[in-house]
């Protein structure tokens, strides 16, 4: 059976209890392995119940220096009792001076004291008793994880000045680098936001011309890495150039916040606007091609496992937007070769993901009398998925005869087979 005496009933600060007579101090430290808080107790004396109840400064300080023993603990076992009383006569009782030099040589939890309104300069010369003359019974969350942000810079030699601090809060990213960034402009300091948005301006200056296409092969929402890294790069030059005085931080956070915004754009766009935003637009539903070809009007895609799709001109959606729309469905670790097959003009053209190739296939005589149809096949490199785009945007306002400018085609395998281990550095 035990009674509350006394608590400051705000966040986790330890309460004190009074159990079968015993004056204990009561505080939620860690977890158990079902992730439920764990409960830690431990005996206390009238004197110290004194200073808990009349100085919050001291009352913090033990509880900083205790949580690293509820830490030890882990998830079952039992709290060091005879450690955790030996810290209350040095932490409760003594003069300042002893509590500073008391913790220098124990450990604390640093982030407790400043989310409790620590000064962290004090904190960091080691005058704690100074530090604590600020301290706030409510605590602030954020204010601690900033400063642990700050660490993990600091040790990596990182300092942020205010520009570069206005920029990591206006793309939410001062706390985790790896937090999806955004735009919060009411998170920095008015005086600051002005010369944020000219950064951001810079961004967006350099990337206009810059789009983050689809990337069927890895599904449909997925987007060409290439293109990021494209873009990324001319953002952080461009802002290198016109802001050097900025860290690395802020640069990679304004280019992050560029290139995802870029990517989901792309994600949400349907795949035809998508083709006419990146410039591949072709095999629309009327019409001729940009060369003056005459339009595809009926088209077989087919992938390595054998089914088909059909595509007619006179259908609602463009052919380049229905067949990647079938690669995205169907692209897997086994299944990377994809055709696209003109059967009026007997071409086609096939896609090796696997290997960064591409083979145009043209038939120079069809099956009469019992004989095979006689084909030509021509094998080419293809640079990522902005070149396969290319290709299938070629291929389809024009056939094979479009496909000429994106060579060298060998016929020849072996020559080819040398081409692309030389390519790959083999």
């Amino acid at each position: 059976m035990s009674d509350i005496v006394f608590t400051r009933r705000s966040g986790w600060i330890p309460n004190v209890i009074r159990e079968d007579g015993e004056l204990k101090l009561m505080l939620g430290a860690g977890a158990d392995a079902n992730h439920d808080p764990r409960t830690f107790t431990f005996s206390i004396g009238e004197a110290h119940l004194a200073v808990i109840r009349e100085d919050l400064a001291r009352h913090l300080l033990l509880w900083s220096a205790v949580l690293p023993l509820c830490d030890a603990a882990g998830t079952r076992g039992r709290l060091d009792e005879n450690a955790a009383v030996a810290l209350l006569d040095p932490i409760l009782l003594a003069a300042p001076a002893d509590v500073d030099a008391l913790f220098r040589h124990i450990p604390w939890d640093r982030s407790r004291l400043i989310a409790h309104g620590a000064d962290i300069g004090l904190l960091e010369r080691g005058r704690v008793c100074a530090a604590m003359r600020a301290a706030t019974q409510t605590p602030n969350g954020k204010r601690a994880q900033e400063h642990h942000a700050d660490r993990r810079r600091a040790q990596r030699g990182t300092v942020l000045g205010p520009l570069d601090a206005a920029i990591l809060r206006y793309t939410g990213q001062y706390l985790h680098g790896s937090t999806v960034p955004g735009r919060m402009p009411n998170a920095v300091e008015p005086a600051l936001l002005p010369e944020v948005v000219r950064v951001i301006a810079t961004a967006e200056q350099a990337c206009a011309a810059l789009r983050i296409g689809r990337h069927p092969r890895r599904g449909k929402r997925a987007t060409d890495k290439r293109d990021w890294n494209r873009m990324e790069t001319a953002v952080e030059a461009a802002v290198r150039r016109a802001h050097p005085e900025l860290v690395d931080d802020a640069v990679r956070t304004v280019s992050f916040l560029m290139c995802s915004e870029a990517a989901d754009r792309s994600r949400n766009t349907p795949m035809e606007d998508d083709e006419e935003a990146t410039g591949h637009r072709a095999g629309s539903g009327s019409g001729s091609g940009s060369d003056g070809s005459a339009s595809k009007t009926a088209l077989s895609f087919t992938d390595d496992k054998g089914v088909e799709k059909k595509w007619r001109r006179a259908g609602p959606r463009t052919a380049a937007a229905e067949f990647w729309e079938f690669v995205a469905d169907r692209s897997a670790a086994d299944n990377e070769v994809f055709t696209i097959e003109d059967e009026e003009m007997g071409e086609g053209i096939q896609l090796h993901f696997y290997a960064d190739s591409v083979a145009r296939i043209t038939t120079l005589r069809e099956a009469e009398g019992g004989a095979e149809p006689e084909y030509r096949v021509e094998y080419g490199l293809v640079d990522g998925m902005g070149g396969y785009r290319n290709l299938v945007s070629a291929f389809l306002r024009g056939g094979c005869a479009a496909l000429a400018q994106h060579g060298p085609w060998m016929s020849d395998v072996a020559e080819f087979e040398r081409a692309r281990r030389g390519r790959d550095g083999r």
